[in-house]
């Protein structure tokens, strides 16, 4: 057998081959097509893509623009000044101060006056009352310092707001007043008390401060503590 026998086909197996070639060739050409098309498909939305990239950043830096320059106008157009403040409500309660300079008499103002004074609330206004009711007045500034509460700092502060007219000063009756009442001064204790009321008992009328000066019951300080508020008449 030559080797033309194995290339020897007959009209009908010609005729299939040629079918089966023009078969294979076109789905060649068909997947030559689809890919090429494929292809150039791709490329054209990429570059779709980056057309529309390019058209949204240059939309938003437009658009940001005019949106600076509309901030930058309101800032500028902003007034210098500040606006006024508004106006508190008055705080209910709350007492006008008197202005520095101010003298107030201090045996005759009441606690509505006291609380004018800068530093002095009401628990100061009444300490300062009360204390001057059990002495009778005061002969000095200088007594702010026994009401409680009121150290050297604080008296500093409100001893220029004051002054005292001794006239209004309210004086014991030592020969008349009772043990009680004695005992209620500041300035005198149960033993001194009780050497007054037994020396009227003894004497009938105290007629001065000789009759005390002597008595250890009553030093030296007591005495100059006591000569303004107390009457022998």
């Amino acid at each position: 057998m030559s080797w033309k026998d194995f290339f020897y086909f007959s009209k009908g197996e010609r005729r299939a081959l040629t079918l089966l070639l023009g078969i294979i060739s076109l789905s060649l050409l068909l997947l030559i097509l689809k890919d090429y098309y494929s292809i150039e498909r791709y490329e054209e939305k990429k570059t779709d893509q980056i057309v529309y990239k390019r058209e949204d950043s240059i939309s938003i830096t437009q658009d940001s623009i005019p949106k600076q320059q509309s901030v930058e106008r309101k800032v500028l157009s902003k007034p210098k000044f500040s606006p006024k403040p508004k106006l508190s409500k008055p705080v209910p309660g709350y007492t006008q101060k008197y202005s520095k300079g101010t003298i107030i008499e201090l045996n005759s103002a009441d606690t509505i006056i006291l609380k004018k004074i800068p530093g002095i609330g009401s628990s100061f206004a009444n300490r300062i009352s009360k204390y001057r009711d059990r002495l009778g007045g005061y002969y000095s500034v200088q007594q702010l310092r026994e009401v409680y509460g009121i150290d050297e700092e604080k008296y500093k502060s409100l001893c220029p707001w004051f002054t005292v007219d001794t006239t209004k000063l309210q004086k014991l009756r030592i020969n008349d007043l009772a043990f009680g009442e004695l005992l209620r001064h500041p300035y005198l204790n149960k033993k001194q008390v009780r050497v007054i009321t037994n020396l009227r008992d003894r004497k009938g009328k105290l007629s001065g401060w000789e009759n005390l000066r002597l008595l250890e019951e009553f030093t030296e300080n007591d005495q100059k503590k006591l000569i303004p508020y107390i009457s022998f008449e």
